[in-house]
This record gives C-alpha cells, structure tokens and sequence, in this order.
C-alpha cells in the first residue's frame, strides 16, 4: 500500500487525520511543529508524541521528504537541484544565493501547457502537476534550507494552473502553524492566467510577478500563445483594480530580446500601458535554448531599456544572470535527464 504523504498538509488538513486516527486534536499541532518547525525527516523524531500513536500514524502516513538526486553548482555559488516525483519525473530547484539574501525559484508543475516560444519547459510540454508535498519538499529538503530569506515560484510550470496546492503551500508558508514567514518573502509568477490570478490576489498577500515580454498584443501571440485567452491588455485592467501602492508588489517580467521587443516603439508603449500602477519592470537577458532562433539583446539596448523606463516614471531594473554555466534557464537540466533514459 502506498502511504500518504504528511507534508504538504495544511492544519486543518492534519486535525481530520487525527481525528480519524482517534487522538487527541493537539497530536495535529505537534505534527505541524515537527513537520514545518523542526523539520523532521522520520516520526522517529517525533519524541513528544507516544510511540503508539507513531506507530498507529506510520501505518497509513509518512513524512514525505525526500532528497534530490542531482546537484549542479554554478561559479557564482547558484545551484541547480533535481528532484525525481513521485511519477519517476524530474523537477527543478534553483538556489540563488546573494550578499545579504538566499532565494529559492520553485517549481509548480512537471513541463508546462503554456507553450512560450523562449521556454525550455514550455517544449516539454505538461507531463503532471505537483502535490503540495513535492511543491513543500523542493523548500525543506536543499541542505540550504535553513539560509533560505525569499522564495519565487518561477520555476518550471505555471503555478496558476496548479492553484490549489501552490495555495496550499503558501498557507503552510505564512502561517502561525507552519513557517511563519511574511508574506512579502514570497513572489509568485504568471503569464496571467486572469480567474486564479485574482483568487491569488484575493486569498493572498504575497508578491506577484507577471511574464510581461512585449506591449503589444499582436508581438505577445507570437511569443506566448496564452495572449490568445487572456491578452496582456485584460491582465493589467484586472491588476488595476488591486492596491499595490503599499507593502504588497506588483512586478512585471520583461526578456529582451534583439529586434523583436527592444525597440523604442517597445519601450514607449511600456510606459504608456503601466502608467499610474505602482510596479516595477525586471528586465532579463535571455538565456538561449537549443533550436530556438531568438537572441539576446545586448547591454548597451538593455541598459537604454532601463534608463528610459526609470526616467519616464517606470521603476526599472536589470536582473542580473545567474548560473548559465548550469543550465539555469528551467527545463534544460529535466531535458537532459529525460533524453538520458
């Protein structure tokens, strides 16, 4: 019999397992604690509750965390963890670590439906979504959870297209019960897709960043077939009826690339379609992918980019590259694994 998985389980998730175990409801808060506090990997851990009830939860549950089987480290200290699921698939971690911060980027989902010409995941295709366990287990099982200041769901997958346990997992995340983060440690990215983008907005008070990519709509399509469902217009009409203008952010994501989203023209319309939200532009060099025939701006555009956005009243940025020499961008390490077996 195959054992359910404890991790990922929200509170009032872990009171009905109790419950339905016959123990005392407060078992659920001393699961909670060795699951989300202390980190436990076995309920051998668990020395607060009796090795009768141990025994009698070990029957049906496990805890759920599991190791990955593959690390890459970049020169500039990123690395790239790969995680096997629990369908025999492959996921991606990257951590980020910085002078004063430490960021995990996280995957919600095995490939992607969104198709994004420029995403290496994207030409994975959707292979399956990941539970609240493999989405929790990417954050505790690094040896570098413990440093970790921020996390970003911009891994593989679209995170609104797995709502419900990326939801879940930012409960664990933000609450008393489990890590006790603010929300504001927390961004989630999207290509936008409008009705989960707003249960998110709604049920949430983490950070949001939207794959933005070009102004105009026409431009979009090609690049991103989502544009088609839900245009780039509908999502910043909907982000305009939401409040960014205190602790909570608002961020767009923006990949230049050479001759195609670059251009003066690119750049006026950006200033003219964000006017009046409080955000912020992050601009991104590509990171090319095989049999893809796009190219990377250069520096001199992308830092004209910047200069005319920060100047005409649109907080810009210019991400810096991390671990190219490992395959950063998402998708590439999963493919290379995939083609292995």
């Amino acid at each position: 019999m195959n054992k359910i998985s404890l991790l990922g389980k929200t509170f009032d998730e872990l009171k009905t397992i109790v419950s339905e175990l016959g123990m005392p409801s407060f078992t659920a808060k001393q699961l909670s604690e060795w699951l989300y506090k202390k980190r436990a990997i076995s309920f051998t851990e668990m020395s607060n509750i009796s090795l009768k009830n141990r025994d009698s939860i070990s029957e049906k549950y496990e805890v759920g965390r599991t190791l990955p089987v593959q690390v890459m480290e970049s020169e500039d200290g990123t690395k790239k963890y790969l995680f096997k699921t629990e369908g025999g698939h492959f996921i991606e971690t990257v951590y980020i670590p910085e002078d004063d911060r430490a960021t995990l980027c996280v995957s919600s989902q095995v490939g992607c439906k969104m198709g994004c010409t420029f995403c290496m995941t994207g030409k994975q295709g959707f292979i399956a979504q990941l539970s609240p366990t493999e989405i929790m287990n990417q954050i505790l099982s690094i040896p570098e959870a413990e440093t970790l200041t921020n996390l970003v769901f911009m891994g593989m997958g679209e995170p609104f297209d797995n709502t419900l346990p990326m939801l879940r997992s930012l409960e664990i995340l933000t609450s008393d019960y489990g890590y006790g983060w603010s929300p504001r440690r927390i961004t989630v990215s999207s290509i936008g897709l409008i009705p989960d983008m707003k249960v998110f907005l709604e049920k949430t008070n983490c950070h949001l960043a939207i794959s933005l990519h070009t102004p105009f709509s026409t431009d979009r399509l090609l690049l991103m077939p989502i544009e088609k469902t839900y245009p780039i217009s509908k999502v910043i009409e909907e982000l305009r009826k939401f409040d960014f203008s205190k602790q909570r952010r608002v961020s767009f994501e923006y990949i230049l690339f050479e001759g195609i989203n670059d251009t003066m023209r690119h750049a006026v319309e950006l200033v003219k379609i964000l006017k009046g939200i409080d955000c912020r532009v992050n601009l991104i060099r590509y990171h090319a992918i095989p049999e893809v025939d796009l190219k990377g701006s250069g520096t001199e555009k992308i830092t004209f980019f910047r200069d005319y956005l920060t100047n005409n009243g649109v907080t810009s940025t210019i991400r810096r590259s991390r671990g190219e020499d490992i395959f950063a961008a998402c998708g590439m390490l999963t493919t290379l694994e995939k083609e292995k077996g």
